[in-house]
């Protein structure tokens, strides 16, 4: 895999950017009252479901390393994962969709979408052909009957 920035990284950049556009770039502000609350309560979401599906990886023994699917021992389909293929970036994508809310600006949430093209052409898409490397029939059964995000 090519790839050489973490997804973490991603989640940190397009927050940072998020603010810079939510305070640049006004569009459709509001008084935060609620929101701040619903969004500070989707982030923790997205943090729990991001633990969730990383203490999944612990206990099965195989590699968190998003840069290494190669060194997977395991495929992971308890938990979270019956429901998605990717808890992590769901869960991240969650703490993104608060972090907006948070900023109580419209502007904030433009950058989500990109977000979740970004992560699944750079990230996802490269894990898959790699699982399904490493996997085989077992792993393209899942993505039959597991969707990528939700």
């Amino acid at each position: 895999m090519e790839l050489k920035i973490p997804p973490p990284v991603y989640l940190l950049i397009f927050g940072a950017a998020m603010w810079w556009l939510a305070d640049a770039l006004p569009i459709l502000s509001w008084e935060p009252g609620l929101s701040l609350s619903l969004g500070w309560a989707l982030a923790g979401c997205g943090v729990l479901i991001d633990l969730s599906a990383l203490w999944r990886f612990i206990q099965a023994k195989t590699t968190i390393n998003p840069h290494r699917p190669m060194e997977a021992n395991a495929l992971v389909v308890e938990g979270m994962y019956r429901f998605t293929r990717n808890p992590m970036y769901l869960g991240m994508l969650l703490l993104l969709c608060g972090w907006a809310l948070v900023l109580a600006s419209l502007s904030s949430f433009l950058l989500v979408p990109l977000f979740v093209v970004l992560l699944t052409q750079v990230q996802i898409k490269p894990e898959e052909i790699a699982l399904v490397q490493l996997f085989g029939d077992e792993y393209q059964e899942y993505q039959k009957n597991v969707r990528r995000w939700l």
